[in-house]
């Protein structure tokens, strides 16, 4: 009976012990797959990027008749002439470039064919004394030309208690920002992407973005360290489960024998 249960013990932890190694394999599988993934959407990203200008009367018509197909031009360069809307400029807060803190600024540019686009200007540094003394920044009037990168909205950071302020409330600055909430909030015809602004400093503001990073290291990090597991629990099936025992097997028997 007790050789019975010792023998139902082994194979429960070499089944076990199986399980394990193919877990860790098939996460490693899996992180090499995200790995794969990430590498094709940031050569997409990046094929994208050079593509030439568009034309903004052509995005216009095209997020007029089909919003779903906003995400096709992200990362497109773009030129786009309007007017600023000043009085609706938002200041995101704890947003960091060259590694200090300070803010987006935010401001809508109207288009001639009476479309709005939510532009990311620049930065701006924190004033620590009063974090809502902000820093002066020249919005010209009249027809101004931007030049910039199609891109989602900004992303979003942890936040505690209410976002998304309608920008006239005073001060315009906010953790987060929802372009369907402040579309609501201001009223404006919003396209469905925002324009990440380029170019050198001007106007008071900083515009040396963060590169997008394609996330390879990462997932190709966590696949080593999935196989590093699996490596471990077989290296520890096969002692505990194999060789071990036979090595005590055989002590025995050479000591039974002399």
């Amino acid at each position: 009976m007790t050789r019975k249960r010792g023998n139902l013990r082994w194979w429960i932890t070499t089944l076990c012990g199986v399980c394990g190694v193919l877990l860790g394999i098939a996460l490693g599988l899996w992180q090499l797959d995200r790995a794969a993934q990430k590498k094709q959407l940031h050569a997409a990203a990046q094929a994208q990027a050079q593509a030439p200008l568009l034309d903004a009367d052509l995005l216009s018509q095209r997020f007029a008749h089909n919003l779903q197909d906003a995400g096709a031009w992200l990362h497109r360069r773009v030129q786009l002439q309007g007017q600023w809307l000043a009085g609706d400029t938002v200041y995101l807060d704890n947003r960091q470039m060259q590694g200090r803190p300070g803010f987006y600024v935010l401001t809508p540019l109207q288009l001639a064919d009476g479309g709005v686009v939510l532009v990311q200007r620049g930065w701006i540094a924190r004033n620590f004394q009063d974090r809502t003394a902000l820093q002066p920044v020249t919005t010209p009037a009249g027809s101004v030309q931007v030049q910039g990168v199609l891109a989602g909205p900004p992303a979003r950071l942890y936040a505690l208690g209410q976002e998304d302020v309608a920008p006239s409330q005073q001060p315009r600055i906010q953790q987060n920002l929802s372009l369907p909430a402040y579309a609501k909030a201001t009223g404006l015809a919003l396209w469905p992407l925002t324009v990440v602004q380029t170019g050198a400093a001007s106007e008071g503001l900083l515009r040396d973005w963060p590169q997008p990073s394609s996330g390879i290291a990462t997932h190709q990090g966590y696949a080593f360290q999935w196989f590093a597991i699996a490596a471990v629990l077989a290296t520890m099936l096969l002692w505990f489960q194999f060789l071990r025992p036979r090595r005590r097997h055989l002590s025995r028997h050479a000591i039974q024998t002399h």
